[in-house]
């Protein structure tokens, strides 16, 4: 693995800490929540940077992982952002932190210039054009999401990820 490569790893890695640190210690009913106009939740918001993010765009569109590609055609229409009453949102948790490390075995594995295995058609003309697009892609939505985590958390309990003196 090259700088470039290893530097893009730990931009990601910073983000996803991000998003696993501004959620801990929440209970059940806080990753619930909705505290915001529109209606997601913390759960909500970690599972869709689980299906959405982490395990579509390395599993999915890089490895070309058939499971993968069949859930998500059989998963069209359906939100991601939902989060079922049976499940607990510790649970919600576990995953992204599994699918962040198959993410991983996958970006070990590629090389920056590698192109997509898989492409879905939803996209249309639209396209990443290897694997570097994709981890950027990724940095900058895990980055928003994270900002989204951190207002959400200070609404719900005043907690603040990073702090300005």
């Amino acid at each position: 693995m090259g700088a470039e490569h290893a530097a893009l790893l730990a931009h990601l890695g910073g983000q996803r800490r991000h998003v696993l640190g501004i959620v801990e210690g929440l209970d059940d009913e806080q990753m619930r929540r909705p505290v915001l106009p529109s209606g997601w939740s913390c759960a909500g918001l970690v599972q869709h940077l689980t299906l959405d993010v982490e395990k579509f765009w390395f599993r999915g569109v890089i490895a070309g992982e058939q499971e993968v590609i069949d859930e998500v055609a059989a998963a069209a229409g359906v939100s991601s952002w939902t989060v079922a009453d049976d499940v607990p949102a510790s649970a919600v948790v576990a995953r992204y932190a599994e699918q962040v490390a198959l993410a991983d075995a996958v970006l070990a594995r590629t090389p920056l210039d590698a192109e997509p295995a898989w492409w879905p058609d939803f996209f249309g003309e639209w396209r990443l054009d290897d694997l570097r697009d994709v981890i950027l892609h990724v940095i900058t939505e895990t980055a928003c999401h994270a900002g989204h985590l951190d207002a959400t958390r200070e609404l719900i309990d005043g907690r603040q990820w990073m702090v300005q003196g």
